[in-house]
């Protein structure tokens, strides 16, 4: 039955009793009970694995519905089986660090498979087959899906804290009897403070909060749920006398703090406690944080950039320098700061504002006088929403020279809450719509899409002389659309370092977020600098060097001196870019799309240019992304690559079987491949011998004596020509002439062996088609989803060991290649 059916049925004989009705975006399959879901489920048609199911449900969790109370159990099913897993089982995958949310559901790799299937306990995965386990199937959801069950408890994680907050500000807030306006402007006592002594008790209510875990110096607050009244809050008076203030519940207040934290696991972890105590300016209701538009600055990289400020100015830097932070948010990059009368925060919105207002009445270092709205990127630094005392800082010539611009400001090309928060679609027009764009635009290029890179313009040349200190991506050093940012943008970078973009709030992206100490008092362009690394724990991990490409430097330009717009085509490179974050848009295909053409993002390859190419294909894709080289680029090499056979046919083997080369016989004549029939048992001729000929000597593909024309001279068509002179009964190894073959490392023969072994395997098949390439040769033991994609596994466990011997041999050719990207200077 179609999948939609198989849903249908599912719901119809197992969860009738319930709503399963409720689809959340993506996510197959539901049951809820009330307003409270038990079951979220990956559904396939065909018989599929488990764990693959539930990493394609992890995924879409994570991208469609991180914000909603997460169910009792996570489940997936086919027309087989039906399987459920408790959610907090698989809960800590949602922690991991070197999980790659950003791939498709539908797309899986195979090490995320194998992740999700070495982290969940199997002893809490519960599987039925339809046929065998009928009433065991039917026993297990009556026992667990029950009406008034309680839901099992999440765990909570600095993922989704936040979260909760806003939860228990709609369901146990509103049942508390105390003046939370009263609090806040007399004591700066907040919700939150409730919200918090309620998070650090177990689960028995019955624990107060530690004296080694302060909340605040002023006061605390306690929570007993057995008391009458079960919020105590004990702050010292003006005579610095200990005062203490009883709050209790109004009616149904207790019922609904039991409810309430049936669904979630409590006291967090001791490590995620402190998170959450260093980041109490999230703690803010949803509706705050949605109209602010913020993002937020973890305070390890508070702590760490304000040690490198003091590095770069001194000890004393914080009585000795002004600082405004122009794009403040809520502040938080500001803490840690000491003197206050030093000290200015701007933010766009007015909210904002508010909450740093509402911060200092809680104890937050800043002056309210110091706080303001502004518009950085189009208000006048004259205009009177400005404090005077800043103003006598930004007009002064020598006053200037000790202004710090303190700021980490937008890194996308909008201004809208998602795209701030790196979880939206640029839109450019947002960041072109403002003075300063209008202003620079002509001098810094490209560069005026982004919004970061204007604060940092404005800045540097409309208060000169100041120390900028700001929090970007690598751009400004490294990307080649900066050139005339560059060339504008004249200030010393003094000291920086670099750390993973998704240590950052709700930054997903594998690439380096830097923060970088500028003085524009010290004109210069920038050309290279050497940047320290931290890893997500904080730990130095070492040194990174950065350099501004050259003009006409990059691999972009090299690859156009290889073009061969003459020579018959053999395939078509599709190419982008010349970092490696472009490297999986690089690929080889016959059929490019009518965008790529128009675009100009595809390179014809010939037999001319077949192992320069190669050499293009594999410097690209040796080189194994992490997000410490994501920006860096391919440059121009120098000419040692063109002597060395050895990396030349090193590199050659590695186009050829790399997943990368999207080669199908079904496009067209297949050029690519490089064995004889004879050597995997083909069913039948090869339309074309051209790289078994060209790895053997022979300068002509397809020819079966020596009287065959020239098939790469322009005039003649090969795939014509190719199927001409295609004869079953002609003896083609006798009609080759010798030639000097090429000369292979053993990692490459290691290649080439273990190819031939799959191409053998694959002709065992009835359908085998003897054209096929190895992209078809996967397709074929893979198959596609319902969604046309090529499922990254197959359940032919022969195949399955013979692809990964190959792309074990694959990837230590890769390790013999990579040395000599940077000796002939593809990278630096």
């Amino acid at each position: 039955m179609l999948e939609e059916e198989l849903k249908n049925r599912i719901a119809t004989k197992y969860f009738k009793k319930f709503d399963c009705d409720g689809i959340i975006k993506r996510i197959d399959f539901s049951v809820r009970m009330c307003d409270n879901y038990l079951l979220w489920a990956e559904a396939k048609q065909q018989p599929t694995d488990i764990y693959k199911m539930l990493a394609q449900l992890l995924i879409t969790i994570k991208s469609d519905a991180c914000n909603i109370t997460p169910p009792k159990f996570l489940g997936c099913f086919d027309n087989e089986k039906i399987a459920f897993v408790p959610y907090y089982n698989v809960q800590p995958i949602f922690n991991l660090n070197d999980f790659n949310w950003t791939q498709t559901p539908s797309n899986v790799d195979d090490k995320t498979v194998a992740t999700v299937k070495n982290t969940i306990n199997k002893e809490y995965i519960f599987t039925f087959y339809y046929a065998k386990d009928e009433a065991e199937l039917k026993t297990f959801i009556a026992e667990n899906f029950k009406d008034g069950g309680s839901l099992l408890s999440t765990l909570i994680d600095k993922n989704n804290f936040i979260f909760v907050y806003q939860k228990w500000c709609k369901a146990v807030k509103p049942y508390i009897n105390a003046d939370f306006e009263k609090l806040k402007k007399s004591y700066g006592v907040y919700d939150r403070d409730f919200f918090l002594a309620e998070l650090n008790i177990d689960d028995n209510g019955t624990t107060d909060i530690s004296d080694d875990k302060p909340v605040n110096e002023d006061f605390y607050i306690t929570f007993n749920a057995k008391s009458r009244k079960p919020y105590l809050l004990q702050r010292k008076d003006a005579l610095g006398l200990d005062t203490q203030y009883a709050f209790g519940f109004k009616d149904d207040g207790l019922d609904s703090y039991a409810e309430f934290w049936k669904l979630y696991k409590r006291p967090p972890k001791d490590e995620i406690w402190k998170y959450i105590i260093s980041r109490l300016d999230l703690l803010v209701p949803q509706d705050v944080r949605e109209r602010k538009g913020a993002y937020f600055t973890p305070q390890i990289w508070v702590e760490k950039s304000q040690q490198y400020i003091a590095d770069v100015l001194g000890e004393n830097w914080q009585d000795e320098y002004y600082v405004w932070d122009c794009c403040a948010g809520t502040g938080n990059l500001l803490n840690g700061l000491t003197n206050k009368y030093h000290i200015f925060a701007s933010a766009l919105d007015q909210q904002d504002v508010d909450v740093m207002k509402e911060r200092i009445k809680n104890g937050a270092n800043l002056l309210e006088s110091h706080v303001f709205q502004f518009d950085f990127l189009n208000d006048d630094f004259n205009d009177e929403k400005v404090p005077q005392d800043l103003k006598k800082i930004i007009f002064d010539e020598e006053k200037r020279k000790k202004l710090v611009i303190y700021i980490n400001p937008p890194y996308a090309e909008a201004a809208t809450t998602r795209t701030k928060t790196q979880t939206g679609s640029n839109k450019a027009d947002v960041a072109t719509s403002n003075k300063t764009s209008q202003k620079y635009k002509e001098s810094i290029g490209a560069a005026a899409n982004e919004v970061f890179a204007l604060f940092l313009i404005r800045a540097q040349k409309e208060i000169k002389r100041c120390k900028i200190a700001n929090f970007a991506k690598l751009k400004a050093l490294c990307a080649p659309n900066f050139a005339k940012f560059r060339n504008l943008y004249q200030a010393k970078l003094e000291k920086s370092f670099i750390v993973p973009a998704n240590t950052f709030d709700n930054v997903r992206g594998q690439f380096p977020i830097g923060f970088y100490v500028w003085d524009t008092e010290k004109q210069e362009i920038f050309t290279e600098t050497s940047t320290d690394i931290f890893d997500d724990e904080g730990k130095d991990i070492g040194v990174k060097y950065n350099y501004a490409p050259v003009e006409k430097h990059l691999l972009m330009d090299w690859l156009k001196t290889i073009h061969d717009k003459n020579g018959t085509r053999i395939a078509y490179l599709r190419m982008l870019g010349s970092d490696i974050q472009n490297n999986g848009g690089v690929f080889i295909t016959l059929l490019p799309s009518k965008a790529d053409i128009e675009q100009r993002k595809t390179c014809d390859i010939s037999k001319q240019n077949v192992c320069a190419i190669a050499v293009y294909f594999a410097v690209r894709h040796c080189i194994e992304a992490t997000w410490l080289n994501d920006r860096d680029q391919f440059l121009f090499p120098n000419d040692g690559w063109k002597t060395d056979s050895e990396f030349q046919t090193n590199c050659l083997i590695y186009t050829l079987f790399h997943g990368q080369n999207r080669i199908s016989c079904r496009q067209g004549v297949n050029h690519w491949i490089p064995f004889l029939e004879e050597e995997v048992n083909a069913k039948g001729l090869f339309d074309s011998h051209f790289m078994k000929d060209f790895i053997d000597g022979r300068g002509v593909p397809c020819a079966r004596s020596a009287a065959a024309p020239d098939v790469f001279s322009s005039n003649v068509d090969l795939d014509s020509y190719c199927q001409q002179n295609k004869n079953s009964e002609r003896n083609i190894a006798a009609e080759r002439a010798q030639g000097t073959p090429l000369q292979f490392t053993a990692a490459a023969q290691s290649v080439l062996s273990a190819g031939r072994e799959l191409w053998k395997y694959y002709h065992t098949k009835d359908a085998a088609n003897p054209n096929a390439s190895l992209y078809d040769i996967k397709e074929f033991f893979q198959g596609r989803n319902d969604k046309g994609k090529m499922n990254p596994t197959s359940d032919d466990p022969i195949y399955t060991k013979l692809l990964s011997d190959l792309k074990d041999s694959l990837r230590a050719l890769g390790e013999e290649i990579k040395p000599k990207v940077y000796e002939y200077g593809f990278l630096r």
